[in-house]
């Protein structure tokens, strides 16, 4: 497939352009919330307990995401772990044939590492930029009636007129 990757649904509503997404209504809808999965080590699951409650709110998640999100918890898990055993070990050993010195394994490791978490963190919409691209509705709106939410978005209402409105 040649250009970008399509967005899903879910980021386009959050970026404000769901009317202009072509695929609209034909995207498959996933619901359900995921579980951590047993087979992550504590580290990893601590990062899906701090990153799983982000994306439910933001409605970026859903059952069918769980194994995407497993998989960047994986590799957050290895990076931090090859990152405490370069702060041991150091970035540099001796190697035990030739006595010169060789860069640890654990830099490579940390790195695929890194490079697997941005992969799954832009996925997911968690990195500054892909972040900046999305516009996030105020929650308020959504407990206004349809008319009173239309009539302040086109700035006939000014949010004090709307507080005396409601005194």
């Amino acid at each position: 497939m040649v250009g970008r990757k399509p967005k899903p649904a879910a980021m386009h509503e959050l970026e404000g352009t769901r009317n202009r997404h072509k695929n609209k209504g034909r995207e498959p809808q996933f619901s359900g919330v995921p579980t951590c999965p047993d087979h992550l080590d504590d580290i990893a699951k601590e990062e899906w307990e701090r990153v799983a409650p982000e994306l439910l709110a933001a409605g970026l998640l859903t059952e069918a995401d769980g194994s995407a999100l497993a998989a960047y918890c994986a590799a957050y898990s290895r990076w931090i772990n090859a990152e405490l055993q370069l702060q041991q070990n150091g970035m540099v050993f001796h190697s035990p044939k030739s006595g010169y010195p060789v860069q640890s394994p654990y830099i490579g490791i940390a790195n695929t590492s890194l490079t697997l978490m941005r992969q799954f963190l832009t996925e997911f919409g968690m990195t500054p930029a892909s972040r900046s691209r999305i516009t996030v509705m105020e929650s308020d709106t959504q407990d206004k009636d349809p008319f009173t939410a239309f009539m302040n978005e086109i700035g006939a209402i000014e949010p004090d007129d709307e507080q005396k409105n409601l005194q």
